[in-house]
């Protein structure tokens, strides 16, 4: 893992190379300062300070006075509003600039460190990266205060990153109960698994979609419990579907190449685990993962079945590959049970949601307009954006099953993530506050900061909305 501790450091005078944030309001008065050979340069470039554009420029005028300031080059970099960085204002920098040390000139670094660190961690677990250079390290002063904040969440970002971008055969239900139990004895929380006749039993539709996995990969419910009983509780869930062929309803060879991704929601659940221990966060924490993978083979669910459910609710299999919400509805009913006062769940659900909102944007789905409001002012202040989609109760009638209590996938192409949401209300406590994100956990091309791969979305809105909300 990368040591992002080491990228930010505190500002005490040492040499170190220059960067000069401007935007196109101040461009030009900072243009009409430079000597003539600068603004060459800038010219040639055709450098207008646009946001995440940059330029290394010679130091000019003679003998260097300042012995703070390495001299060698400086930086020039355009952002969309220098008098307020936001998380990914500094993602071109952290991830481009040469290996050395450097220093903001007449701007303030608070809301950036984030983005400064996060370019500077790639996945390097089965590929030795060509041209891979050591750290471009960030001093600082006024934002010392936030670096430890900064740092927990690209350690969070970088763990979805990873755990996403890691194929199937090394990031099974096995690999992922391996890194709760992990993460359980770092911070000394308690970790329940349930799997084999208990779990048939107790979660039988965790169950059935797993069943047919080889024995390695075997279905199981993971748990961990953290914190004091007498604080708040909160319930945070992922689906952890390993890798999803689809089952007997299969998808194209096309279908399966991003599958490996399917765990994308455990992937964010967790995480956002880890960010509330390590931040000691005031709250009773129930993390459940329901850990599976949708194989093939003479014990697959068909579709026609009829699954009984840990809450009683009986289910028509319409879809072998809308297994998601399953296993999820199990876990959902057990994290009810526990009496908790809000539950988050996290879930890379349904391709519906991508055709309305695209790669970027998570969609939300929440009844309680105190959280889907904290959320939404989360995601915007942290620069992690979701968008609410609505649970409108007029789709249930599409969940309807003649010989059960309902179906798993509602006919037809129209409002997917809607009609996958209301079935997932189905097993979630109407008298508790919920949020259900249907994230696509993954970004099919390249931007600063974020490159083509595993991706956390909606991880930072959620802590700091639970941070703002629990923390002393």
């Amino acid at each position: 893992m990368t040591d992002f501790k080491a990228l930010i450091q505190a500002d005490t005078g040492q040499t170190a190379r220059t960067i000069q944030i401007l935007d196109v309001h101040n461009f030009e008065d900072w243009l009409k300062g430079q000597p003539e050979s600068i603004r060459a340069i800038v010219g040639a470039y055709k450098f207008v300070a646009n946001p995440d554009s940059y330029l290394l420029l010679p130091l000019v005028g003679g003998k260097n006075d300042d012995k703070s300031i390495a001299d060698d080059f400086t930086v020039v970099a355009g952002v969309l509003n220098r008098e307020k960085l936001d998380s990914w204002s500094l993602a071109k920098l952290g991830g481009r600039l040469p290996e050395g040390t450097y220093r903001l000139a007449g701007a303030s670094a608070k809301g950036a460190l984030f983005g400064w660190m996060i370019p500077q961690h790639e996945f390097d677990r089965y590929k030795e990266l060509p041209n891979q250079q050591g750290p471009s390290v960030l001093l600082v002063k006024d934002a010392l205060g936030q670096c430890d904040e900064a740092v927990r969440q690209a350690e969070a970002t970088a763990l979805v990153r990873d755990m996403v971008n890691t194929p199937a055969a090394d990031m099974g239900p096995d690999k992922i109960e391996d890194l709760v139990d992990k993460l359980a004895e770092q911070n000394g929380a308690e970790l329940i698994v349930t799997r084999g006749d208990t779990l048939a039993e107790d979660f039988p539709m965790i169950h059935g979609v797993g069943k047919a996995a080889m024995r390695a990969h075997a279905p199981r419910l993971i748990e961990l419990k953290w914190g004091k009983a007498d604080h708040p509780k909160i319930a945070i869930v992922g689906k952890g579907v390993t890798f999803d062929s689809g089952g007997l309803s299969m998808k194209s060879p096309a279908g399966m190449m991003l599958m490996k991704k399917d765990m994308g929601g455990a992937a964010h659940a967790i995480a956002l685990a880890k960010l509330v221990m390590e931040a000691n966060l005031p709250v009773h924490l129930h993390l459940l993962i329901p850990a599976v993978e949708n194989s093939v083979d003479g014990h697959a669910l068909r579709p026609g079945d009829i699954l009984n459910s840990r809450k009683g609710l009986t289910v028509e299999i319409t879809n072998t590959d809308a297994e998601g919400r399953l296993v999820l509805g199990d876990a959902l009913t057990l994290a009810g049970e526990q009496d908790p006062e809000m539950i988050i769940d996290f879930a890379t659900l349904t391709g519906a949601a991508r055709v309305a909102l695209g790669p970027d944007l998570p969609a939300m789905f929440c009844d309680d307009k105190a959280m889907a409001d904290g959320l939404l002012a989360s995601g915007e202040a942290e620069s992690d954006p979701l968008w609410q989609m609505p649970m409108w109760s007029g789709y249930d009638s599409r969940l309807n099953s003649t010989i059960a209590d309902c179906v798993n996938s509602a006919s037809g192409s129209f409002a997917g993530c809607i009609t996958a949401a209301l079935f997932l209300k189905k097993f979630a406590p109407d008298s508790v506050a919920w949020a259900h994100f249907d994230t696509y956990a993954w970004r099919p091309a390249s931007k600063p900061g974020r490159p083509k791969g595993g991706e956390a979305l909606g991880l930072r809105a959620s802590w700091r909305y639970l941070n703002d909300r629990y923390a002393q």
